[in-house]
């Protein structure tokens, strides 16, 4: 992330085909907020990542000895490369209390509740704008919901994917960059609702030059690391059909699509010559996720577009978690050599080529 003055602006914002308008986040009225930065090439990179839930105090303390300090000192230097920085938040800031939610299977059921400090953290490491489009971000209800918008807010970090902020756009070098995010959980945009998913990114695209949508969905576990182009299925909740609906938010408007939701790597896939990347995995996820195997690793996907969203390139950083879920580069490229192995069963049509520097290359 390059270091740049946050100016917040007031304009009026569509966000659906009626004629609800986005508040600004930190006042509560009917606008939006604008970041500007300033650029020295046309060529734009965006850094995506995968889950992150930092600890948790909720049912019992489970934090990082040194506090969290150092949960990203093996990767900040990779995340604020890039000209934006996002990735999904699982689970909310929220200090105490709260109402953790209530789960279709209580043997299966994790809330989480991170203190509002570790938030700083991302902010420091090089985040912009964090999705909150999953199945985490109600862990504390109402409470946690409302203390994580104001503490971003506070941080001036940018955030998308829940009913009453669905979107954001960020202003960059002239143009309009316009997010959202999307998930099959209460309280956000739903992933099964692929119409009106196209109507949010249709109504972005309008207001935006170049639009980009991450999204949480997929089966779970070790077992999914495949894209199987249909409706997918955990723990009974139809989880979405990511392949669908990434095309769709692609026919919609969207310039790049990048997921999260089944805690592996999984393939990526270049459609009407716009990137998708279908899960980028456990990035960092303290002490309550499993890690092992497949779950243990994950990229940093750094995709450079041009100035009309047309895809130039990707370059892969893998990395892995240590102590719990710390994350540090790997430099077996593990994450890169899965996403190279599952694009080639998942998807041999699409016209990508994959160097041994780790960088993904459209094939023309």
């Amino acid at each position: 992330m390059l270091k740049f003055l946050k100016i917040i602006l007031i304009i009026p914002f569509i966000v659906s085909s009626c004629t609800e308008q986005k508040p600004l986040k930190n006042q509560k009225d009917t606008s939006i907020s604008i970041i500007e930065k300033i650029f020295e090439s046309d060529e734009i990179s965006i850094i995506g990542v995968g889950d992150i839930m930092m600890g948790t105090t909720y049912p019992s303390n489970f934090l990082p000895q040194d506090d969290g300090i150092d949960l990203f000192s093996g990767v900040s230097d990779i995340l604020s490369e890039a000209d934006i920085t996002f990735g999904n938040l699982e689970g909310p800031f929220l200090n105490s209390g709260g109402t953790p939610k209530k789960c279709l299977s209580e043997e299966n059921c994790y809330s989480f509740r991170t203190p509002t400090r570790y938030a700083q953290y991302l902010d420091e490491a090089g985040f912009d704008l964090l999705n909150l489009a999953n199945n985490h971000s109600g862990d504390m209800g109402k409470e946690g919901r409302e203390s994580t918008l104001f503490t971003l807010d506070n941080l001036n970090l940018a955030y998308v994917g829940i009913t009453d902020y669905p979107t954001e756009i960020l202003h960059y070098k002239g143009k309009k960059f316009g997010f959202a995010g999307f998930s099959p959980n209460r309280g956000t945009p739903g992933i099964n609702d692929i119409e009106k998913a196209m109507g949010i990114v249709k109504s972005l695209k309008d207001e935006c030059d170049i639009v980009v949508v991450t999204f949480h969905g997929g089966a779970e576990g070790a077992g999914a690391q495949r894209v199987p182009r249909k409706e997918e299925y955990f723990l009974d909740e139809n989880r979405g059909d990511v392949y669908k609906f990434a095309h769709s938010m692609i026919d919609a408007g969207a310039d790049i699509v990048m997921g999260h939701g089944p805690h592996v790597t999984r393939a990526v896939e270049l459609y009407k010559n716009r990137f998708i990347a279908y899960s980028m995995g456990n990035f960092c996820t303290y002490g309550k996720f499993s890690l092992s195997g497949p779950q243990g690793i994950a990229p940093i996907i750094k995709v450079f577009i041009g100035k009309n969203g047309e895809f130039i390139r990707a370059e892969v950083t893998s990395v892995k978690q240590i102590r719990r879920g710390y994350p540090v580069i790997d430099e077996s490229n593990s994450a890169y050599n899965k996403i190279k192995y599952l694009t080639g069963i998942d998807f041999p049509e699409t016209d990508l080529i994959f160097g041994d520097d780790n960088i993904i290359r459209p094939a023309d």
